[in-house]
């Protein structure tokens, strides 16, 4: 009887074991799933944002509207612009905004620029991809001159300066007093083709 009573015991620890194991495997499984979804969409990210901004129209480009915009300086009034900046993981890149926030008054052009170096020992290609909030600024901040228009190459261990111009449009309701515009920068070097990346 004590030996049925061991056998027992044993034959329900091995099968405690079986399933612990089991469990073990299927979250190591999600996991990677989870990583590997995170990674496929980091890399969709530049992609999907032209996408999204060509379809509703909210890339922030003039679209010619510049002097019709600068035709109604609004004086009476001031809103601040402030600046962020971020790089993905895995991109050596310093990257700052020159002036931290600004004064502007809705109408004006204003000139700005943002500083870079590729840390790397190689020529790397990234692309910003830009944030503002609140998001209903959107609609009222326009750029004529971005730096995020464009793939930004940069060679081994060098810098630039990446300048981008904007107007805050008049029609920006009275309520919003600041607008937060951020950018990050992806490394989109493997996804060019060899010819691309080159130039």
């Amino acid at each position: 009887m004590p030996r049925d009573n061991d056998m027992l015991v044993r034959q329900s620890t091995m099968s405690e074991t079986k399933t612990v194991q089991q469990r073990n495997k299927m979250l190591a499984l999600k996991l990677a799933g989870i990583a590997f979804g995170m990674t496929a969409f980091g890399f969709a990210m530049v992609p999907l944002y032209d996408v999204f901004c060509e379809v509703f129209g909210i890339n922030g480009k003039t679209g010619g509207k510049t002097a019709a915009l600068q035709q109604q300086i609004d004086t009476s009034r001031t809103v601040t612009v402030e600046f962020l900046t971020a790089v993905d993981r895995g991109l050596p890149w310093d990257f700052a905004p020159v002036v931290q926030k600004l004064q502007v008054h809705p109408g004006e052009l204003h000139h700005v620029s943002f500083k870079v170096f590729n840390h790397t020992g190689e020529r790397v290609v990234s692309q910003a991809v830009p944030s503002l909030s609140p998001g209903l600024a959107t609609l009222y901040f326009n750029k004529t001159e971005c730096f995020c228009f464009n793939n930004q190459p940069l060679e081994a261990h060098s810098g630039a300066d990446l300048p981008m111009s904007f107007i805050v449009d008049p029609q920006l309701p009275a309520d919003v007093h600041t607008l937060t515009l951020s950018y990050t920068l992806y490394n989109i070097t493997d996804k060019l083709a060899p010819a691309v990346a080159a130039n």
